[in-house]
């Protein structure tokens, strides 16, 4: 999910011996399961293959599945919306912007995007996947390796940002919450999680973490706080567990460090 962040790439042509990695893709949608044949291509967007709703914020084709020489590719074929890329188990994270493709290598991958305030995420299982994830990775979200990027305020600020995916992620999607209802969560005043989510960008971004750049006058949009949220549970850097942790934060049952 190259570097985690630099999986991106336009399709090249593929070599005879990659027709071996061929099969079907079943595609998971909520509660809805769309098994894609081989050799055959599949459009998810508000008016495609996989109707995601009248959305008005999503583009009537966006996310192409398409199989090409035996190996199957996720194709943005929108022009406005990117869409955050991983493993199941968020051993790799990526971006994935207008235009830009990237080959399935993972059993599973999972699929997240915004349109407007509603969150979207879907999953894509190959049938005969071309990597399998070391056994024993457990992604960000392991302790060890959340601890070393996130201190326990940042986590529990992107629990709570992401807390409807984690919630209802379930369903396929989920409404994101605005700045205030995020806030308010928290106990925070408005300027504040502002202060504090452009300092957690800033971190990410040095990390090499694409799409958290602030504009010009250092504030935060819509598309950084929905990058955020996909990231946060793309790459397992919070996961449901530490949806306790945010209660007991929030009700003030739990001590954590400012830092």
């Amino acid at each position: 999910m190259a570097a985690p962040h630099g999986l991106m790439m336009t399709a090249p042509d593929q070599p005879e011996s990659a027709a071996e990695h061929g099969g079907s893709v079943v595609l998971g949608f909520g509660e809805r399961s769309e098994r894609i044949a081989a050799g055959t291509a599949f459009v998810i967007g508000r008016g495609a293959d996989l109707s995601i709703g009248d959305n008005p914020y999503v583009h009537r084709r966006f996310l192409e599945v398409a199989q090409r020489d035996g190996v199957w590719w996720l194709t943005n074929i929108g022009s406005a919306l990117t869409a955050s890329v991983s493993s199941a188990e968020g051993a790799a994270q990526s971006w994935l912007a207008p235009g830009q493709s990237m080959p399935l290598v993972f059993r599973t991958t999972a699929v997240m995007f915004t349109g407007g305030s509603t969150m979207y995420e879907f999953s894509l299982t190959l049938e005969s996947p071309v990597y399998e994830e070391p056994a024993g990775w457990r992604g960000a979200g392991d302790a060890e390796n959340a601890a070393e990027l996130l201190s326990p305020m940042q986590r529990i600020l992107l629990t709570a940002l992401a807390e409807p995916l984690l919630r209802d992620g379930d369903a396929g999607s989920a409404r994101m919450r605005t700045t205030d209802e995020v806030a308010a969560r928290l106990g925070w005043t408005p300027e504040k999680l502002e202060r504090r989510l452009g300092r957690l960008c800033d971190k990410l971004s040095r990390k090499g973490v694409r799409g958290l750049r602030r504009s010009a006058d250092a504030r935060l949009g819509d598309a950084q706080r929905s990058r955020l949220a996909e990231i946060a549970v793309g790459a397992r850097f919070v996961t449901v567990v530490d949806l306790e942790l945010l209660t007991a934060f929030a009700t003030e049952d739990v001590d954590v460090p400012a830092a």
